[in-house]
């Protein structure tokens, strides 16, 4: 039997859908508060976080339980946004279900979550390029590549969407949590680091007038590793 930890803002669809997921065989918890998410969510098969609830910052919660475990997380919110996907992405989200959803809907997520046993892949290989998220630690090839918190960041979003071009906007607000930044020369100065240290200038390409992307599999996969 599969256990459900479960949040919601809105008391009529916790209603409907706890008890039709219990009706289908699921173990369900209903918690509110952050402390109790994290608490329990090692113990759950699944975790349905609302980030809606006032009281609870739900991307903070769920960087919490994937620090702590790696039970499948599947994030509902009003918004429906690519910004809030990346948020999400960023913070462990292994789906995104946008409100309002019915219980076909999340039943779906739930089954593909725990058919899949955990969130995402334990590793991002690029060719000899190797990005564990849960433990941040970057290798090339044998070689472990030292990056402060704001280089793997930056490198950890590009990578986890490898077909996606981020806006300097978007980078700014996700990694460095500012909106509004003018200036574009601290991505481009992670940027340079990071091909430094990596080893390779299209690690992360320039889309001009955009904003950046992970660099072309294949240009990786032809990556040398003493390079």
């Amino acid at each position: 039997m599969a256990r459900i930890l479960f949040t919601d803002d809105d008391p009529d669809r916790t209603v409907r859908i706890v008890p039709s997921l219990r009706q289908r065989g699921f173990e369900v918890s209903k918690v509110d508060d952050e402390s109790a998410v994290v608490a329990w969510a090692p113990f759950a098969d699944v975790v349905v976080l609302d980030l809606d609830l006032p009281a609870l910052n739900g991307y903070e919660a769920c960087r919490r339980i994937r620090a702590a475990c790696g039970v499948p997380i599947i994030g509902t919110a009003e918004h429906d946004s690519d910004l809030e996907r990346v948020l999400g992405l960023c913070s462990g989200l292994s789906a995104f279900l946008p409100k309002p959803f019915d219980d076909r809907q999340l039943l779906q997520r739930i089954h593909s979550a725990v058919g899949r046993g955990g969130p995402r892949p334990d590793e991002i290989a690029y060719g000899p390029l190797r990005i564990t998220p849960q433990s941040r630690e970057v290798r090339v090839g044998e070689r472990q590549v030292e990056l402060t918190r704001k280089e793997f960041d930056l490198l950890h979003l590009l990578a986890a969407e490898p077909g996606r071009v981020f806006t300097r906007r978007e980078i700014m607000y996700v990694v460095w949590n500012d909106e509004w930044a003018r200036s574009s020369r601290t991505i481009d100065t992670h940027v340079s680091s990071l091909r430094g240290k990596l080893g390779m200038a299209s690690v992360v390409h320039t889309v001009r007038g955009v904003g950046f992307r992970i660099g072309l599999a294949e240009q990786l996969r032809s990556w040398s590793v003493s390079a």
